[in-house]
């Protein structure tokens, strides 16, 4: 049998074709069943929740892991930005993109801390505890300080020693309802950092 140069070369890059994609898994239809994995999030629960950096109030979506069952514990494993949130549409910051590490960061406050006077650091306590004391500081500061009329007698009803920030992780209704709660105490000083 003869072979001209020319078919020399013809069959030899078909052979080498032939064994470079047989290598790379192309030759067979298991070889590229092996590799497809399934969707990571799958078998994940969806939460809504808002991004707690900045007043923008970024719709996310919280992936988790676990059926719900006595003996497994979820574990949150992908954070992505809610596409049917009305305000970021899906998008998300450098800092929002990466809540997944601030989830998991080890020094991430995980309760309330409560550093007593003249002390030197900080140690965990109760929500109980935290919530008495705001509360009865509130009122003791009300009772020495609120002004309920001005010196020429009109009434004034203002509370001007404390102070309301709220949270940015609010809707509108959330934020009327603080603003209504924190002016019926008669505070003046109140600012709301929510954006929708």
């Amino acid at each position: 049998m003869t072979i001209t140069r020319r078919e020399f070369f013809r069959l030899s890059g078909s052979a080498v074709a032939g064994t470079t994609a047989s290598l790379l898994g192309f030759g067979t239809l298991e070889a590229v069943a092996a590799e497809v994995r399934p969707y990571k999030l799958a078998r994940t629960t969806e939460t809504r929740n808002t991004c707690p950096y900045c007043s923008v109030s970024c719709g996310v979506i919280i992936h988790t892991t676990g059926d719900g069952a006595k003996n497994t514990k979820a574990e949150i494993v992908h954070v992505e930005g809610d596409p049917d949130h009305p305000v970021n549409r899906g998008s998300l910051c450098p800092k929002g993109a990466a809540l997944l590490d601030f989830i998991h960061s080890e020094t991430r406050v995980k309760e309330p801390m409560y550093r007593a006077p003249g002390e030197a650091g900080f140690k965990p306590v109760s929500w109980d505890f935290v919530m008495d004391r705001i509360t009865r500081l509130m009122k003791e500061d009300r009772d020495a300080n609120f002004q309920a009329v001005t010196e020429d007698g009109k009434t004034l009803n203002a509370w001007a020693t404390t102070g309301f920030l709220a949270g940015c992780a609010t809707t509108n209704e959330t934020g009327w309802l603080t603003y209504k709660a924190v002016r019926s105490l008669g505070m003046v000083a109140l600012d709301n950092q929510a954006r929708i």
